[in-house]
């Protein structure tokens, strides 16, 4: 026998399309926007680690002066490696940019082919996806350099370059100005020999086990070759930012993904409480006499639990089809907008399931079931009388009457439904924090672009290097390269000039937080560009290293050499105002002690004006304007997309909770207005009597909000933001986002109450004339 009850799903669902409507756009929009996230981060990880192997990505690589001889060649492959020549030439185009161009290659570092095909005949070329796509460039158009035109027969990806650096000692890569191309064997052999690079590849007999390993592995290499030929660079893979920087940043964003995940959650778990709860309100008559008549607490359970879960069920399908389509491809582009990565295949991701749709499904079953029980246990008498409340009603709170009867009405309506609107003013909080997480992104890293360029500690630093072929496998100057000889080409003449010592070292990754770099500058006594007095004991933090670990004046902090079992422990002994980086500052003297460096070393420059008077290679990286607003601009294209795209979720998830939520306070008076009818009141007036309180309630839950959100989400985004970025950007509020908040709060419930006030019209008279006692 078919149960009767089922008959009425289809009306409860047609009664009732707006509240269902908000639940299937909610799960299909979280499910959809984190799993399209999720699945095509994995996809793209899975795709960058396969690489290596599948496109036999090097080593290593080192460039010398000359060719390698095969005798040369011979020798150096005696200490467990295979090389490979990996030569390039570097030309100029009249698009004012710069390509590295190798011939396409067979035995390592191969080229994915991304669109087109590769280069066959003279003056054909296949240049990088990426380089491409900043520089509006496709398959068929025409590069031109040294007035000879080449036609672009293909977009490629190297899997030597996933992150396009034009050097390893660039702070950040620049694929608008710079890319990579490869031209067929026959047209690289055209070019002269004075333009070719000779640099070389190679690939490990046995790989090592770990980067500590590697690197003795790989200087012991970098000796038995300075020893063999002139040697001018020596990059190992573990070192490599153009193979290297890619894969460390995929997968950051994760952690923003899984702070919205969660309060996405907290906001699925509260409106599945407040509709089911608004539901058995609105049906307590009906579920009272369907007690009476004999249905059971768990039949009934099993009614109003039917059309929820068979909506929440078939948005789940929906929102896993869209997430692994149309949002996947907009996460995967945005991937492909910030990095050169090859080809990959859409994997399954059992996590993005899990957090994205099995868990919503059981909130969604488990808060029904508990409110419907609950519920569903008061008498079914009381549940006919429409008493849902488990205390006894206490006498109406007494009024001043010289309050004039329609601020009396309203302010009754505030206190009968104080329950309703202490839910509204919590779903505007949930619905608030949303918002804020998506709108106070952008601020941020545009703040941060700000700071990096003011707060520079001199218009140009330079870090030196000593040539590759210079040092020895203890990192010590080998006998033909004295350090008196060193000294002499490192010295300038420029006035504005200041030494310092620098070294790089590493967190420890206490905490749960991410390893990065630190820069410990030594400083000169007296100097020009850091205004602080140093002693020997003076050690001084940058501000944001400061913000960043909560670390104030006595605090130790515990530093390590990369790739060694070497620690250093430091007492902080003050602040210094410096938002750029993650810096630690002491004496010149202090550092070379501590470091075991000559009293007199030094290893680079501050400087007001450019430095022209030392050769290029002995300056390893330039810190200027041009290079920290190319590191801000990349960040702003690596995380800005992803921000917008949170930013666009999070407007459209507020709107529908707005919505929700101010349409649960007519719902709940649906027969005092149909009695205000009755008594002869306008739409008008009825409008002004509970749409007005509800507007009060919105503008103070909306302003009350803010300082609990602020202090909040600051916390919040602390902690997310130390697990996704090394370096570190203060947490800067925009105080105009605040004001962009209240406006679009007011603005959609202005839309809301006039749909209301619509709805207000259809309610009839004779809504007043049921349920009465």
């Amino acid at each position: 026998m078919k149960n009767p009850l089922n008959k009425r799903l289809l009306r409860e669902l047609k009664g009732d399309i707006g509240k269902y409507i908000v639940i299937f756009i909610l799960m299909v929009l979280s499910i959809g926007f984190v799993s399209g996230f999720l699945v095509a981060g994995e996809s793209m990880i899975k795709a960058y680690n396969e690489s290596f192997e599948k496109y036999a990505v090097e080593d290593g690589n080192f460039r010398t002066e000359d060719p390698l001889t095969a005798s040369q060649k011979a020798r150096i492959e005696k200490k467990g490696v295979t090389i490979y020549e990996n030569f390039y030439v570097e030309k100029e185009f009249d698009n004012n940019t710069k390509l590295r161009i190798y011939p396409n290659r067979e035995e390592i570092d191969r080229a994915c082919l991304m669109k087109g095909s590769f280069p066959e005949a003279d003056l054909e070329i296949a240049i990088d996806r990426m380089y491409a796509d900043n520089n509006s460039l496709g398959v068929g158009d025409t590069l031109v350099s040294g007035g000879k035109t080449y036609n672009i027969v293909g977009l490629v990806a190297l899997s030597d370059y996933t992150a396009l650096f034009y050097s390893n000692n660039d702070m950040m890569f620049d694929s608008s100005a710079f890319g990579v191309a490869v031209v067929s064997g026959k047209q690289f052999a055209q070019y002269p020999d004075s333009e070719v690079q000779y640099n070389y590849a190679w690939l490990y007999d046995k790989k090592p086990t770990g980067e500590e390993e590697e690197k003795e592995v790989s200087d012991e290499l970098m000796e038995a070759i300075s020893n063999k030929a002139d040697l001018e660079s020596f990059t190992p893979q573990y070192l490599n930012q153009s193979i290297k920087f890619a894969g460390d940043d995929l997968g950051k964003d994760k952690a923003m993904m899984t702070v919205l995940l969660y309060i996405i959650i907290i906001i699925v778990a509260f409106v599945f409480g407040v509709t089911i709860n608004n539901t058995i309100h609105k049906e307590a008559t009906v579920i009272g006499t369907l007690r009476a008549s004999g249905y059971t607490i768990n039949e009934l359970i099993r009614h109003y639990m039917a059309m929820p879960l068979l909506v929440t069920v078939i948005a789940a399908i929906i929102g896993n089809i869209l997430g692994y389509t149309c949002f996947k491809e907009e996460c995967v582009a945005m991937y492909y907008g910030s990095y050169s990565l090859p080809t990959y295949v859409t994997v399954w991701s059992a996590e993005a399931f899990l957090k994205t749709t099995i868990i919503p499904l059981i909130i969604m079953m488990v808060i029904t079931y508990v409110v419907l029980r609950r519920k569903l246990s008061i008498s079914p008498l009381k549940l006919i009388r429409r008493d849902l409340s488990a205390k006894k009603q206490k006498a109406a709170v007494p009024l001043n009457k010289n309050i004039s009867f329609f601020n009396r009405f309203r302010i009754r309506i505030l206190i009968q439904n104080k329950s309703s609107y202490i839910i509204l003013f919590l779903g505007l909080l949930f619905a608030n924090m949303l918002l804020f997480f998506g709108m106070m992104l952008p601020p941020i890293l545009v703040h941060y672009q700000g700071i990096v360029t003011d707060t520079m500690l001199a218009k140009h630093i330079y870090l030196l290097q000593i040539p590759a072929g210079a040092i020895d496998s203890d990192n010590e100057l080998s006998a033909a390269f004295s350090y008196v000889v060193l000294k002499s080409k490192i010295n300038t003449n420029n006035r504005d000039a200041e030494k310092f010592s620098a070294s790089s070292l590493k967190t420890t990754g206490d905490g749960g937080t991410r390893v990065e770099d630190v820069t410990i500058y030594g400083v000169k006594e007296n100097s020009r560009y850091i205004n602080a007095d140093f002693d020997e004991k003076t050690v001084l933090i940058s501000s944001a290293y400061a913000d960043k670990y909560d670390l104030k004046k006595g605090a130790v902090i515990t530093l390590k050499e990369p790739y060694e079992d070497k620690y250093y422990g430091f007492k902080v002994t003050g602040i210094y105002d410096y938002d750029g980086g993650i810096t630690v500052f002491m004496s010149q003297k202090h550092l070379n002690s501590v470091l075991g460096y000559d009293e007199e070393f030094f290893s680079g420059y501050f400087s007001d004006t450019e430095i022209t008077d030392i050769d290029k290679k002995y300056i390893g990286t330039t810190v200027g304007e041009e290079s920290l607003t190319r590191v801000s601009r990349q960040l702003m294209i690596s995380m800005g997309n992803l921000m917008y795209m949170v930013d666009g979720f999070s407007v459209i998830m507020f709107i529908v909770l707005m919505y929700l939520l101010s349409k649960l306070i007519i719902e709940r008076n649906v027969q005092s207005i149909s009695m205000t009818k009755i008594l002869g009141y306008s739409r008008k007036e009825i409008a002004a009597l509970y749409i007005i309180p509800t507007a009060l309630v919105v503008i103070f839950s909306l302003l009350i909000s803010y300082p609990i959100l602020s202090y909040v989400m600051v916390e919040i985004f602390r902690v997310m933001l130390k697990q996704m970025m090394s370096g570190w950007m203060i947490i800067w509020l925009d105080p105009s986002v605040y004001v962009k908040m209240f406006l679009m709060g007011v603005l959609t419930y202005v839309v809301v109450a006039v749909i209301e006030y619509r709805k207000i019209g259809r309610i009839p008279m004779s809504e007043a004339l049921k349920n009465v006692e």
